[in-house]
């Protein structure tokens, strides 16, 4: 017979497990934090987030019009965008070569897969990360057709 003592004592037992789990989480935190091996913030507006081997690079967009007067089409936008990848990969120490991981946020993929993937193999020819994609129905930048986040790491 189940009796409301038994479901105070469950409660009690499941509290003090998560306080003791609290607990070694912010022990270990704190310890590996004042080591210095890891630091989730990026140090400028410019580069990818650093944690440990991991570099992560988000939002690199198609088209800047500070960088560019004219959106151009897929095949521009995703040059554009790589090399933009490939750029703040290497000042971070890694390359294209260590990507893991790529996704493409891509306006009207029927029509610019095709194109975007043309020069997307380009820049990774062989052992290719793995890749997913999103539809996407506009950018903040009218004319932006695409925007693409990766993970890669730094020997």
């Amino acid at each position: 017979m189940y009796t409301p003592s038994m479901a105070n004592n469950q409660s009690k037992s499941r509290r003090a497990a998560l306080h003791a789990v609290a607990l070694g989480l912010a022990a270990s935190s704190s310890s590996s934090a004042a080591a210095g091996d890891w630091n989730p913030k990026k140090s400028n507006a410019n580069g990818p987030i650093r944690s440990g081997h991991l570099l992560f690079l988000s939002g690199i967009g198609g088209w800047y019009p500070e960088r560019r007067k004219e959106p151009g089409d897929a095949r521009v936008q995703t040059r554009s965008a790589l090399e933009s990848m490939k750029a703040a990969l290497e000042k971070a120490g890694s390359s294209m070569d260590n990507v893991l991981k790529v996704t493409v946020s891509l306006v009207d993929p029927e029509n610019n897969w095709e194109p975007m993937n043309q020069v997307y193999d380009e820049f990774f020819p062989k052992n290719k990360p793995a890749r997913s994609y999103w539809g996407a129905t506009g950018f903040r930048r009218r004319g932006q057709l695409l925007q693409i986040d990766c993970i890669a790491y730094v020997d």
